[in-house]
């Protein structure tokens, strides 16, 4: 497959083509260079971070709630000084994207001295940027909060960062992002924890990233596998995002997922097998993607039979041979792939959540025996033979804790990840409301989140129906 331009030849849109908020000010636009500068380095991408060479930037957006008698000037005054710390030790996420000189088809990060984080703070006066209608689990239009996040600036840069006064001031919204090609989510969210606990001068801030590309071996020759194999921006965005696109989240609470569990048990026993290891993350994705298939399944018809996909990522740092540190900075994640009959997902019932459940549980065991094994080589090929069936994607993680980012003025009132409006992905967190619960937010048009709205809701409450 032709690769596209490099990276460092093109500007990537952050937020997509909606409308910014009518009254989107911008005062200032700061770069924010690591003090002390590093040495000139240069980070050669490796197989794991050539996957997601043309990916679009994740774009994460969290919100907080100010005090009536916030010091507006001091919070920002001190989310831009404690940003040197974070930026300091997590150095590399300054420079940029290039192809290696003299190179036709390696990458590297290129950080040199002088390189810097852009951060950005803005003020929306527009009243439909209230902190009430923004951090609402209700379906929004993703057209206003596209613009609370931050464009990557040209030249292959790899981190951007937004606070944005919103209406009133009585809430702010910060901005985050990042290009995938440098790290995953659990490296993205180890900087903003970082980050966060500079702003506070907290006494334990978290252990600092491992910057070290020579510890992932690649006996495989898997970059060359995966780089002439690399999907395309239009295959890593697999839906066009609509002007009335919409954003919502939904939760599934500690006792909604146990209901989730014992119904998948008692099925497994009904049917006379194993049941599959229903793990909370495994509930949740099985429940979010029966409910998908619900909600479509007017277009099932005749194509009941065929087979759709859920793909989701699994962390490798400790399967690889040696072990990767856990705070290692780049991205460690492959890909697993759930499949099932679309008809069996489509029924509601018992036995749609065990097919859903048990597709999930089986995908993580066989993407866990893929690792040093050569099914990794066949891994972009996989990928792209799910999304013709029909794919479902995931991002997020509830391990990133991003509900507990707390830069001195409280946690966020909500964390979104707007990036999946485009990818067609669900977002998925650790619920803010209650421990053991988890939040998934998804963006659909119109039409598809009122069918969506109704099948969640309705398989909530089919759960807790007296046996």
């Amino acid at each position: 497959m032709a690769m596209a331009v490099a990276p460092d030849q093109q500007q990537v849109p952050a937020g997509g083509s909606s409308a910014p908020p009518r009254l989107l000010c911008v005062h200032d636009t700061t770069l924010v260079p690591p003090s002390p500068s590093p040495p000139e380095t240069s980070l050669p991408l490796t197989f794991f971070d050539i996957i997601w060479l043309h990916s679009p930037p994740v774009e994460r957006l969290f919100f907080y709630r100010l005090a009536p008698d916030a010091d507006i000037d001091n919070i920002v005054s001190n989310l831009k000084d404690s940003l040197h710390q974070a930026v300091r030790a997590f150095y590399p996420l300054a420079g940029r994207l290039r192809l290696t000189p003299g190179a036709s088809d390696r990458y590297e990060l290129y950080y040199r001295p002088g390189d810097a984080v852009t951060f950005t703070v803005a003020e929306c006066d527009d009243d439909d940027a209230d902190i009430d209608g923004l951090a609402t689990d209700d379906p929004r239009e993703v057209a206003k909060i596209a613009a609370l996040v931050p464009p990557l600036p040209e030249g292959g840069r790899l981190l951007a960062l937004q606070a944005t006064l919103l209406s009133a001031r009585r809430g702010l919204a910060i901005g985050v992002t990042v290009h995938h090609a440098a790290c995953d989510g659990s490296a993205s969210t180890h900087f903003l924890h970082t980050w966060a606990a500079a702003c506070i001068g907290a006494e334990t801030p978290p252990p600092p990233p491992v910057i070290d590309r020579t510890l992932l071996t690649d006996p495989r020759g898997l970059y060359d596998t995966f780089c002439q194999a690399a999907p395309s921006t239009d295959e890593m965005e697999f839906v066009k995002m609509s002007a009335d696109q919409l954003f919502a989240t939904f939760t599934l609470s500690k006792n909604d997922l146990q209901r989730v569990k014992d119904i998948v048990a008692n099925e497994a026993m009904r049917r006379g097998v194993a049941p599959p290891r229903c793990s909370s993350l495994v509930a949740t994705f099985g429940f979010v993607w029966s409910c998908y298939l619900q909600r479509a399944k007017e277009n099932c018809g005749s194509d009941e039979g065929s087979m759709t996909c859920l793909l989701f990522p699994v962390d490798h740092r400790s399967r690889m041979k040696p072990p990767l540190p856990d705070k290692y900075l780049g991205n460690c994640v492959g890909p697993a792939i759930g499949m099932a009959p679309k008809g069996e997902l489509a029924a509601a019932g018992a036995g749609c959540l065990f097919s859903a459940c048990a597709a999930v549980a089986s995908a993580i065991d066989e993407a866990v025996r893929d690792i040093g094994t050569p099914s990794m080589d066949a891994w972009l090929d996989r990928i792209r033979e799910a999304s013709a069936k029909g794919v479902l994607s995931v991002a997020g993680s509830p391990r990133f804790r991003v509900y507990e980012l707390d830069f001195g003025f409280g946690r966020p009132a909500k964390v979104d990840i707007v990036s999946v409006a485009r990818t067609g992905a669900v977002a998925v967190a650790e619920s803010r409301r209650s421990t053991g619960g988890m939040e998934v937010g998804v963006s659909l048009q119109p039409a598809g989140m009122e069918r969506y709205r109704k099948c969640f809701a309705d398989g909530i409450a089919w759960l807790h129906q007296p046996s």
